[in-house]
């Protein structure tokens, strides 16, 4: 008789908490749009916040109700994209693309290696010791960090210890910028033709003694280019991005030691250094 009333309370209170437990997830529920599920699933998913946002998921979500273009998502191909955003019913938007640059063109074949680093094989390790072994302070390790970080395969090491980026690979996740200890990977918009593949602080002639590609702030670069556009107030040519559209090849054309580059589409294109007459 005992276990049969406790049976019968047991039973009564589940039945109480059940029926509770259903008004509450009636009244509570959160309806959610079927389309996030069959736009999550079309999406790459591999999470990489190359949109800006948390994930895939989110992405999905911001997409149905219209917060944010479909293109966005620029590691899905032209193809997906338009899949998407037919099933959506709207325009897939447009988004440029942006890819990983390096700031450091000073491989074993042009700087100057003043110690030999022997330890942990990273960057951030060979950092951690006096800064590495390079004679530029701020020059690439050439220890492959950024490789290793990109989940990718966007970025692979050529045979003077550079990191070289595939663009078409590249979807701007940052994790190559988060993984490089001297800061040297930078997140470009791909129309953006101008860049200064060099950080070193050192002003003149001098800095060549550490890397023959390094800017010497020799300015004929800012005299070349549009006003405002670049500077060698902080020690290194700087590009102002909010001038870029004013960018000409010229620009580059003058640099004694082709520190600063005309880009080209999905490549670049290292202009050769002018004779010492041309130069001047």
């Amino acid at each position: 008789m005992i276990i049969l009333e406790a049976i019968l309370i047991l039973g009564g209170t589940g039945l109480v908490f059940a029926f509770f437990i259903a008004a509450a997830n009636k009244k509570l529920k959160v309806w959610e749009d079927p389309r996030i599920d069959v736009v999550s699933a079309m999406l790459p998913n591999a999470n990489c916040g190359a949109c800006g946002l948390p994930g895939c998921r989110v992405f999905a979500e911001k997409a149905v109700v219209g917060e944010i273009q479909v293109a966005k998502c620029t590691v899905s191909n032209a193809e997906r994209v338009a899949e998407i955003a037919h099933f959506l019913g709207v325009d897939a938007g447009e988004a440029i693309k942006r890819v990983a640059r390096l700031l450091c063109a000073g491989g074993s074949d042009v700087a100057v290696q003043r110690a030999e680093y022997r330890g942990l094989g990273t960057c951030e390790a060979a950092a951690a010791v006096a800064g590495g072994g390079k004679g530029c302070a701020w020059g690439c390790l050439g220890l492959a960090d950024c490789e290793r970080a990109c989940t990718f395969g966007a970025i692979t090491m050529n045979d003077v210890g550079l990191p070289v980026v595939d663009v078409e690979k590249c979807t701007a996740c940052n994790d190559c910028v988060v993984a490089c200890p001297k800061d040297l990977f930078v997140l470009q918009r791909l129309d953006h033709k101008l860049l200064v593949q060099c950080k070193n602080l050192v002003n003149g002639d001098v800095v060549l003694e550490q890397c023959k590609v390094a800017c010497t702030t020799c300015g004929k670069c800012v005299q070349d280019a549009a006003p405002g556009l670049i500077s060698v107030a902080s020690g290194v040519a700087v590009i102002n991005y909010d001038k870029i559209a004013e960018a000409e090849e010229g620009a580059a054309e003058r640099c004694p030691t082709a520190a600063i580059l005309w880009l080209e589409g999905a490549q670049f294109q290292r202009v050769p250094a002018p004779s010492s007459a041309e130069a001047a």
